[in-house]
């Protein structure tokens, strides 16, 4: 979860809150970061999945884009995304990605429209790049609003709808992915039901100044802990979600990478976003390859780069692995040749050097546990 930082890094509001919380921060995205706190990632990891967990994920990008006169915000953003943006209704929520010309991905976001603009969170590594491509393609026809200053809280578990129920009611009946106002401690903030966990759980976007006393106030609750961005990442890997420079990138198209289901029907047709010819060869074709989970046998863990091979030949690559707490297991995720990738495959994945056997299975590891009422 560590890189090395390619200048100053930044912190985010909750900089001080981690600090007295005993967090160990890494460099991440070109910020300090919780990796982890005292208790470490396994009991995070728990804590998350049998209760409610908060985590800062303040490095996100925030963008609003509202329309100018005589244009329309959501067709305007389905000219650099595939996702059917122009169909959400006010609180509605949808994942997509930006492409370009050849298909490949520049990076996933979520969309949510509020009525009058729509709210969109970019990650932390590309909001730079994708704030510029933003204002390339979309300044004629939106007012775009950079609100990379913000908090963005993800409380997540079994637990959260308890827990945020006692400060804002109403959050109580909101389903996965939908969004709305709410006042949580005098503060206006915008919160989803959604997160990047495969949790039910919320993500409260908060003014710079509410985001420490909000925070503080969520952790006050016995149900809540801090957890970092380690847990964040087995969460997610166990949920079978991409992680965008790793399992995504410009060098994968929303059909390789199984992201057909973020694609609507009349969008695969009538296409309209940057490399759409290339995606829809694929849905007619196949994509020469595709990402599959896998779950090797015995304790050894394949990281990203680790070779899948079939009889000695290299079929395709991990992209990410690591151990899955809730199964108790190894678990892993990459793309294989597409005639290789059935669910049931026998592989090997080349791990320091070594073959170990391998399957290939369905996506998710862990089952997920959103509401959608």
């Amino acid at each position: 979860m560590t890189e090395a930082p390619a200048g100053p890094l930044k912190r985010t509001p909750l900089y001080e809150l981690h600090r007295e919380l005993g967090a160990r921060l890494v460099p991440f995205a070109g910020y300090e970061m919780p990796v982890q706190y005292p208790t470490g990632i396994l009991v995070e990891h728990a804590q998350t999945r049998n209760a409610c967990g908060l985590f800062d994920v303040s490095h996100m990008g925030q963008v609003r884009l509202t329309a100018k006169p005589g244009h329309n915000a959501a067709k305007a953003l389905e000219t650099l995304v595939p996702g059917d943006i122009a169909g959400l209704q006010p609180g509605q929520q949808r994942y997509t990605q930006f492409t370009n010309d050849a298909g490949g991905i520049l990076d996933d976001l979520m969309v949510t429209s509020t009525g009058d603009h729509l709210q969109l969170v970019v990650n932390a590594a590309c909001k730079d790049a994708d704030l510029a491509h933003i204002q390339a393609g979309l300044s004629a026809s939106c007012e775009i609003e950079a609100m990379f200053a913000r908090g963005l809280l993800a409380l997540q578990g079994p637990q959260a709808v308890t827990v945020l129920s006692r400060f804002a009611p109403q959050v109580a009946a909101m389903k996965f992915m939908t969004g709305a106002f709410v006042m949580i401690e005098g503060t206006r903030c915008y919160v989803t039901r959604s997160g990047y966990t495969g949790c039910d759980g919320y993500e409260i976007s908060t003014p710079a100044d509410a985001a420490d006393p909000i925070a503080r106030k969520l952790l006050a609750h016995p149900e809540v802990k801090p957890i970092g961005l380690g847990a964040r990442d087995s969460l997610r890997l166990e949920a079978g979600l991409c992680l965008y420079g790793h399992d995504i990138d410009t060098t994968t198209t929303p059909v390789e990478a199984v992201l057909l289901w973020s694609i609507g029907r009349e969008r695969r047709q009538q296409g309209g976003f940057p490399g759409a010819a290339i995606v829809q060869k694929q849905i007619a074709e196949g994509s020469p390859r595709k990402r599959v989970g896998l779950l090797p046998e015995g304790k050894a863990i394949a990281r990203e780069g680790a070779e899948i091979a079939i009889a000695g030949k290299v079929v395709g690559t991990v992209t990410s692995g690591g151990f899955a707490p809730t199964l108790g297991r190894a678990v892993a995720m990459g793309y294989v040749e597409r005639s290789q990738s059935a669910n049931g495959t026998k592989v090997e994945l080349v791990v320091r050097g070594k073959p170990v056997p391998a399957e290939i299975v369905p996506m998710p590891f862990v089952k997920h546990a959103y509401y959608r009422g």
